[in-house]
């Protein structure tokens, strides 16, 4: 078998490297949260966040991202200690190379035992900063974003 290479799609994932501060109001009560995202011979990209939930309690989520050359797609997963549910990505870089989409099933919020189809998005407005916005789809088939998140570089 053939070591995996980084292709020129992992260079989106590679500006993530790095530790973060964290900001959603979403995210308890004003707090910051801390990220910290390393890469696995730029073919993986692992980032752990932590800091505190609305109520006080202490969290701690992992997000990973790769390219899969044979898809044509970027592929990941997200999980949190706040729930059970492993999230499973599938996604895409927009034409402008600023916004990662990934689209994910997860449990509906609003109707317990349910799914929803979710997309996700990591965009990165400068070097050093990026939001990433969480949207449910509706029955129309348009997308509603009900929480974003601001992340600033610790130099």
């Amino acid at each position: 078998m053939e070591m995996a290479k980084p292709q020129a799609q992992h260079d989106f994932l590679q500006k993530m490297v790095g530790t973060w501060e964290v900001n959603a109001a979403d995210m308890g009560n004003g707090e910051v949260w801390t990220e910290t995202c390393r890469s696995l011979n730029g073919i993986w990209f692992v980032a752990e966040g932590n800091g505190n939930m609305p109520g006080g309690e202490r969290a701690t989520t992992v997000l990973t991202l790769g390219y899969d050359p044979a898809k044509g797609r970027y592929v990941g997963t997200w999980f949190g200690t706040m729930m059970h549910h492993l999230w499973v990505y599938d996604g895409e870089l927009s034409e402008d190379g600023n916004t990662l989409s990934l689209y994910t099933t997860g449990p509906d919020f609003a109707q317990q035992g349910k799914l929803c189809d979710y997309r996700e998005q990591i965009t990165f407005t400068d070097r050093d900063h990026r939001t990433f916005t969480s949207s449910a789809k509706q029955p129309d088939g348009s997308w509603k974003q009900f929480m974003q998140a601001n992340y600033t570089r610790k130099q």
